[in-house]
C-alpha cells in the first residue's frame, strides 16, 4: 500500500463543548487526540495543527494556523505546508474509534482517477476530515480559493472539496464526537463488555509507551488455567511472570504463556494423583485405604 501522511487538525474553538479543549478529554483513559494519533501511527509523517499538547510515545510535527481560530480552511493549509508525499488523511482530532483499519480501507480506495476518498457516515453524512486525499489537487483547490476570496479565513470546506473529484466509502459508523452527549456515549461504548479490554490493553500499553503483540486469548487461557490449577492468586502473578520472561529472554509471550499453561494443567494433574512419582501417568490412588495391593499404605500390613 502507498505510504502517506498525516494532518490531524486539533483546534476549533469546541463551542457546542462549552468551549473545552475537545482533543485533549479523555475517553477510555486516553484523550482524544492520541486515540486518532494512534490510527494513525503507519504514518510517514504526523503533522498536528494546534496548540500543543501532551502526545506520549509520538513525535509529531505541529504548526498554527494564521489567523489562530481561523477555521478548517486556514488550519488544512498549514498542515499541508508541513507535508511532502503524493498522499495525505487529513483527519479531525475528536474521533475516538477511528483505527488503523479505516485509514487503511481508505488508503486503499483512492482510485487512480480520483482526488481522494472520504468516509460518509451511517446517517449519511459526509466526513471530510475522515478521508485521504492527493495532496497536489488539495494545493490547486486551496490556492484557487485564496485568488477568489483573498483569504481562507472563515470559508467553509466545500469550497475547497467542491472542486475536487472524490469518491465516498460508506460506514456504519460515526465516529466523531460533537457534545457532550456524544462523550458520554464514546464512554459508554468503550465499557461495552465486548470492548472494554481490547480498550484496556491499548490505554496500558500507551501509558506504559509500549506495543508489543499480545496475543489476549492465549494469555486469558493461561490466567484461567493458573486460577483453577493452582489458586486464584496465580492469574495475576502468572501473567506478570510471563511479561517479565518475555522481555528478559526475548521469547514471545505466546511462547512463554504456553509454557505456563503447560506447567498449569501437569501441577492439576499432580494434585489430582493422575501422575506416579515418575510423572508417568499412574492414575491409582496410592492414599490411605485405597493403596495397591489392599495394604495398609502407612505400615505395610495387609
Amino acid at each position: 500500500m502507498s505510504p502517506y501522511e498525516a494532518v490531524v487538525l486539533a483546534g476549533g474553538a469546541a463551542r457546542r463543548l462549552g468551549g473545552a479543549d475537545k482533543p485533549a478529554v479523555p475517553v477510555g483513559g486516553r484523550s482524544l487526540l492520541e486515540r486518532v494519533l494512534a490510527a494513525c501511527a503507519d504514518a510517514d509523517r504526523t503533522v498536528v495543527v494546534g496548540p500543543r499538547r501532551p502526545t506520549p510515545g509520538r513525535s509529531v510535527v505541529w504548526t498554527r494556523e494564521q489567523p489562530p481560530g481561523g477555521g478548517p480552511l486556514p488550519a488544512l493549509d498549514a498542515g499541508l505546508r508541513a507535508t511532502q508525499g503524493p498522499l495525505v488523511a487529513v483527519l479531525a482530532a475528536d474521533q475516538p474509534f477511528l483505527t488503523p483499519a479505516h485509514l487503511a480501507t481508505l488508503r486503499a480506495a483512492v482510485p487512480d482517477d480520483a482526488d481522494g476518498v472520504l468516509l460518509r457516515d451511517r446517517t449519511g453524512r459526509d466526513q471530510p476530515l475522515t478521508a485521504v486525499y492527493r495532496t497536489e489537487p488539495l494545493r490547486r483547490e486551496l490556492a484557487l480559493a485564496v485568488a477568489e476570496y483573498g483569504t481562507l479565513t472563515g470559508l467553509p470546506l466545500h469550497i475547497v472539496l467542491s472542486g475536487l473529484h472524490l469518491r465516498r466509502l460508506a460506514s456504519d459508523d460515526t465516529l466523531d464526537c460533537d457534545t457532550w452527549a456524544d462523550i458520554a456515549a464514546a464512554r459508554a461504548r468503550i465499557r461495552d463488555h465486548g470492548q472494554v479490554l481490547d480498550e484496556w490493553i491499548a490505554a496500558v500499553k500507551a501509558e506504559l509507551g509500549i506495543d508489543p503483540d499480545v496475543d489476549t486469548k492465549a494469555l486469558l487461557d493461561t490466567a484461567r488455567d493458573a486460577a483453577h490449577s493452582v489458586a486464584r492468586p496465580a492469574a495475576p502473578l502468572s501473567t506478570f511472570l510471563i511479561g517479565y520472561a518475555a522481555a528478559l529472554h526475548g521469547m514471545s509471550p505466546l511462547e512463554a504463556a504456553a509454557k505456563v499453561s503447560d506447567l498449569a494443567h501437569r501441577w492439576s494433574e499432580e494434585s489430582a494423583g493422575t501422575v506416579n512419582a515418575e510423572g508417568t501417568g499412574d492414575t491409582r490412588d496410592t492414599r490411605g485405604t485405597g493403596s495397591p495391593e489392599g495394604t495398609d499404605a502407612g505400615s505395610g500390613r495387609p
